[in-house]
């Protein structure tokens, strides 16, 4: 029974879980090994993840977890890489900029708010479920993250029905 559940939930989102660490991360093959562990974890919780009030906001959360830690990992890693810094000059002009550069922009919480609400179409309240933090930060963080986005690429933005103007 559990091997069928866990079957059944992995099917129906694995998909989800992969496109969330991706627009989390930027990085694709980064992207499905998130998802695979983060899908590993809730194996190894399965117990908690079913007894969980969403069990699905359970997985997304395990996948926050992971792309902030990778994020990290990758911060610390090209502040000691001369050869990522040099890169990084590079990617930084504005004619290159995409959603995806700009997203990587975004501080962690911002960045987390703005794709669940935007790219999930999640309502603020399983937001704060997924993230552990409040509905009124959620809010906060979600505005803030769309403006700043809206700056980083350019004088006026639509993203999935929402608008902003520098």
């Amino acid at each position: 029974m559990r091997d069928d559940d866990f079957h059944a939930y992995f099917e129906r989102h694995h998909a989800s879980l992969s496109r969330l660490a991706y627009l989390m991360t930027g990085e694709s093959g980064i992207a499905d090994d998130l998802a695979a562990d983060a899908l590993t974890e809730v194996w190894r919780h399965w117990d908690r993840v079913t007894a969980a009030d969403d069990p699905v906001a359970y997985g997304h959360g395990i996948v926050m977890n992971l792309a902030r830690n990778w994020v990290r990992r990758r911060g610390r890693e090209r502040l000691l890489s001369f050869e990522s810094l040099r890169r990084d000059r590079d990617t930084d002009v504005p004619a290159v900029l995409d959603v995806r550069g700009a997203l990587r922009r975004l501080p962690h919480r911002r960045r987390a708010c703005v794709v669940l609400r935007y790219a999930f179409d999640l309502p603020e309240r399983e937001v704060a479920a997924i993230l552990g933090i409040s509905v009124g930060a959620v809010k906060s963080s979600t505005s803030r993250g769309a403006k700043q986005l809206a700056g980083l690429l350019g004088e006026h933005v639509r993203i999935d029905g929402w608008e902003a103007a520098r």
